[in-house]
């Protein structure tokens, strides 16, 4: 088996033990820092890889190098750190191995909407020519250095601090950021500087924590080296810009090797085709908000895709960049730029909750069963076989939005139920029913605007209504009150709710809701014995889709909304005065979900929906036509009937004569209610009813 040694210091060290991985050759690699092991370890899981930390001179290079017959040896470190180069070459020509030295690929520019340049890759254009200083080494940095006046903040590490503060005549005005590595931060004491001159932290840095410590410094020059953007050039340039403060800037020396597909060649084998794709929650879509996970994606991603707010926020990473919304766009944008091999689809808030990663996983995961068919059926004279393009798909959380309202106005979210009216319906007012407090999701101000109606119409006049917009932005909004006093909501942007009763209620979740509480009129009414066992009979789901034909009152349509909460029920009548009973009793009853179809069946059903239920209470002397209409719509819909006369029981024998049913049942009801005269309870029959079920 193939075996390389790889020296690595930046990620393209990591993408090259990636590619070796994957093509089954084992991988050792040599990192200085335990930060460094740490990214290998969590990117790459391979029991062909080997990581070994710790900084090595020239004879433990050697007697690693010598250690094994390896393929070869790759020299991936950092473009700045020449001495390390020359022990790696300085080893392997005294261990007669071959060595490769693998060149930074160079960082591309951000794309627009249109395929627009917004700006180029270091930032460097945001600033004036007389504050952006390029010199070609350290020693040439420090007697520029010398010559200026006021604080200095080096972003360079401590490895060249001595040779700074050599030339440096006052060591006062000098501010390093280092990694929080024990042995560094002695360094920095053993040369002179004061505990608050030096600055320990772990990167990445974005552009408002430069700008922050720029200024706590009060820094009128900034030191950096000219890396490639995964090193924070850009975001460093961009706060020496914004703070008044000179960029000085030494250049990348020059340096001769090969590319990742090159090395490759040589080991005899191609770049594999495999393309990762990172669907990326980003939170509310600040940066702050960010987790360090999703924006350590973004630094290293060769493409970001995402809406226009959310790529404003990552535009100082540099990244090239596509505004996309739609999953089957951003699938086929994918597809067909081959050459970004890393790539972030950020999506707001967290990909588990009301996200567009439901659909992009589904698409990519179809594309690779159809790439990995074509490619075990494709083949060649020469026995080799065809790579087609195949998407390693990986899922990062962001913080969610309820999450994130919930905390700002300080209350659990634990027994809140979860919804989206974002280009969706959703039955918020029989969810609030039967919940204390109510999350959703608005698309804006007319979304904000017809709920606040909504919840006045069916008679939620107290309920607490909590609205928040622009959320983790310098414009957050967040504003509390009643329906009554946001009937005239304005804000812009996409908004989120919060719905909360002030007195707190525990709804009955059975079925049979007592007559008296109905209103009825001259109206027939399934009376509430016989509509409890009918309502059993039709084993309702959360979903399901319902017919009530011949609604009456709309008793049944009523209960079957609440049971269905998720679902539609239609209530069709085609009496007028019965129309108006049912609209009345369904703001009564609070069951958003029921929508009122005036017409007799089965005309009236044709423009509806295919039907998972259906209650029959009457049907005109017409049984048969709905029914085979309603199981041309649905073949295995679940039929309830209610027969009360002997000629409509005639009709049901003959529409079952010669039908097979899965379930057919039918059961008579008889109920007494007792009624007082006098000292006397006497029991007063009611008419008998049939209850029968049909499901092919």
């Amino acid at each position: 088996m193939q075996e390389v040694l790889i020296f690595s210091g930046t990620s393209e060290g990591r993408k090259l033990a990636e590619q070796l991985l994957e093509n089954q050759i084992a991988a050792t690699v040599c990192v200085a820092t335990d930060y460094g092991r740490e990214v290998m370890e969590q990117e790459i899981e391979n029991p062909l890889l080997e990581v070994q930390r710790g900084r090595l001179d020239l004879p433990q290079m050697e007697k690693l190098i010598g250690s094994k017959s390896w393929t070869a040896v790759v020299d991936a470190t950092h473009p700045f750190a020449q001495q390390v180069t020359k022990n790696i070459a300085q080893a392997c020509a005294n261990q007669g191995c071959k060595l490769w030295r693998l060149l930074r690929q160079a960082d591309e520019k951000m794309d627009s909407e249109g395929g627009g340049q917004l700006e180029n890759q270091t930032g460097a254009s945001h600033m004036p020519e007389d504050k952006i200083i390029y010199v070609d080494s350290v020693e040439e940095a420090a007697v520029y250095l010398n010559q200026t006046l006021g604080n200095i903040f080096f972003t360079t590490g401590s490895k060249d601090l001595p040779k700074y503060l050599s030339v440096i005549e006052d060591i006062s005005r000098v501010y390093v950021r280092i990694l929080p590595d024990a042995m560094q931060l002695e360094k920095c004491r053993s040369l002179g500087l004061m505990g608050k001159q030096i600055i320990c932290m772990q990167g990445p840095f974005n552009e408002d924590l430069n700008i922050a410590m720029l200024r706590q410094i009060q820094a009128s020059v900034l030191v950096t080296k000219e890396t490639s953007n995964a090193g924070g050039l850009t975001e460093k340039l961009r706060a020496a810009a914004k703070t008044g403060a000179k960029a000085l800037v030494i250049r990348r020396p020059c340096e001769h090797g090969y590319s990742m597909e090159q090395i490759l060649g040589k080991l005899g084998v191609k770049r594999t085709t495999k393309r990762r794709v990172i669907l990326a929650g980003m939170g509310m879509g600040s940066l702050s908000n960010m987790t360090r996970e999703v924006y350590k994606a973004c630094q290293n991603a060769d493409l970001i895709i995402g809406a226009a707010r959310m790529l404003e926020t990552v535009k100082s990473m540099g990244k090239p960049a596509k505004i996309l919304y739609r999953s089957e766009e951003i699938v086929e944008y994918v597809v067909s730029h081959p050459k970004y091999q890393d790539i972030v689809v950020l999506l707001s808030g967290d990909v588990g909750f009301y996200s567009g990663a439901k659909k992009l996983l589904q698409a990519f995961s179809e594309i690779n069963e159809k790439q990995e068919s074509k490619e075990y059926q494709t083949s060649f004279s020469d026995g080799g076989r065809k790579a087609f393009p195949t998407y390693q798909l990986q899922l990062m959380c962001g913080v969610p939005s309820v999450v994130y309202f919930a905390s700002r106005l300080g209350i659990p979210w634990e027994d809140m139920a979860l919804l989206s009216l974002h280009g969706r319906q959703q039955n918020l007012i029989g969810t609030l029913q039967s919940c204390g407090s109510v999350f959703a999701l608005m698309e804006g101000a007319e979304g904000i605007r017809r709920l606040s109606r909504e919840l006045l119409e069916y008679g939620f006049l107290e309920i607490e209504m909590n609205i928040g917009s622009q959320l983790s932005y310098p414009q957050e909004k967040i504003l509390q009150g009643r329906p009554e006093q946001f009937l005239d909501y304005d804000d812009q942007g996409v908004a989120v709710v919060i719905l909360r009763k002030r007195r707190a209620s525990d709804p009955v979740v059975t079925h049979g809701i007592p007559d008296t509480e109905f209103v009825r009129g001259e109206v027939p009414m399934t009376k509430e014995e016989v509509r409890s066992v009918s309502l059993s009979k039709l084993a309702l789901t959360k979903n399901a889709i319902v017919y009530d034909i011949g609604a009456g009152t709309g008793s049944i349509a009523i209960e079957c909304a609440k049971q269905a909460v998720y679902g539609k029920v239609y209530a069709i009548e085609r009496n007028s005065l019965a129309l108006r009973l049912i609209e009345e009793n369904k703001l009564r009853h609070q069951v958003w979900n029921l929508e009122l179809i005036e017409g007799e069946a089965p005309q009236a059903l044709k423009p509806l929906p295919a039907p998972t239920h259906v209650f029959i209470g009457g049907s005109g002397g017409k049984l048969q036509e709905i029914a085979e209409l309603v199981w041309r719509k649905n073949p295995s819909v679940r039929i309830v009937l209610n027969v009360v006369s002997l000629e409509t029981m005639r009709e049901i024998m003959e529409l079952m004569n010669g039908m097979v049913f899965s379930e057919q049942e039918m059961v008579q009801v008889s109920v007494a209610k007792a009624k007082i005269l006098g000292q006397h309870h006497l029991m007063i029959g009611q008419n008998p009813v049939y209850v029968i079920t049909l499901q092919k």
